[in-house]
């Protein structure tokens, strides 16, 4: 390819307005003096195959990398969660659940089908489901991630006049977003409110085919018959169901949304807390 075409190219990239389309974060790097030594910041590149045609740079991938990494909200403490450094500590429904991700990972967006990872606390759910988003985001695909708890005292805040951000407005990157992470679904003590906002959540990326991954501590069951005193009394001596804390629809659209996923094992937490006392 000759300069004045590599430079007609760039141009139109640099521009905004031209033909090249919508400024790319590699043309707002260029605009601020962050130039790409291969391709000068245009994002596009010569073809190794043929030198006619251009491709896009490494630098367009890596930009499009961070600004997708930032737009997705992941917590600081899990910002470095990988595939590559979650430890299953030989155990078989870890191993099998981490292989699964990782299946899953190469298969989207042909496999849009949500994931629910389910099992007690500290068996590494949240790392392995960021390690999943981040392998989206590795393939150029929106992402965002939603603490349930947080999310909800959000919502409520936004009810106070004197609030900067109204409901809808908190709302709607949780129901556009391509792929959501819910994080510890359940978490909050049930009722009428929370079981509807979870309902209008779940039900907007349904009708939308959106992909949910949700992790949750409780065990993935129906909820209890309540109507009697008698039962009452025997719900409160064992655990909370999902169908409990969710309600019984919601579980059930759960399973339309979402392929379970059991993770069962210890408490990585405690066994870490333990051996450092020692």
């Amino acid at each position: 390819m000759d300069e004045k075409s590599v430079n007609y190219i760039r141009n139109l990239a640099l521009h905004p307005g031209a033909a090249a389309g919508p400024a790319t974060p590699e043309t707002t790097a260029a605009r601020e003096g962050q130039h790409c030594r291969v391709c000068g910041g245009s994002g596009w590149k010569p073809s190794p195959r043929d030198n006619r045609r251009v491709v896009r740079c490494d630098c367009f991938f890596a930009q499009q990398n961070i600004r997708l990494l930032d737009a997705a909200r992941i917590p600081s403490r899990y910002r470095r969660c990988e595939f590559s450094n979650y430890s299953t500590g030989a155990n078989d429904s870890l191993a099998a659940a981490k292989l699964t991700l990782e299946k899953w990972v190469t298969q989207y967006p042909i496999e849009k089908t949500g994931l629910l990872l389910v099992g007690p606390s500290g068996v590494g759910k949240t790392h392995i489901a960021v390690a999943a988003l981040k392998g989206l985001i590795g393939k150029g695909t929106e992402c965002l991630f939603c603490d349930y708890r947080e999310l909800l005292k959000q919502i409520q805040d936004s009810y106070n006049q004197s609030a900067q951000i109204t409901e809808l407005a908190l709302l709607r990157p949780v129901f556009e977003t391509q792929v959501v992470i819910l994080d510890d679904l359940g978490a909050v003590r049930p009722s009428e409110w929370v079981w509807d906002t979870v309902s209008l959540i779940l039900n907007a990326r349904y009708n939308e085919n959106r992909t949910t991954i949700i992790t949750a501590n409780f065990v993935n069951e129906a909820a209890h018959n309540t109507r009697s005193d008698a039962d009452r009394t025997k719900r409160a001596g064992r655990d909370e169901t999902l169908g409990d804390r969710i309600g019984e629809r919601m579980r059930s659209r759960l399973h339309e949304m979402c392929r379970i996923i059991e993770m069962n094992g210890k408490d990585f937490r405690q066994t870490f807390k333990s051996a450092s006392f020692r």
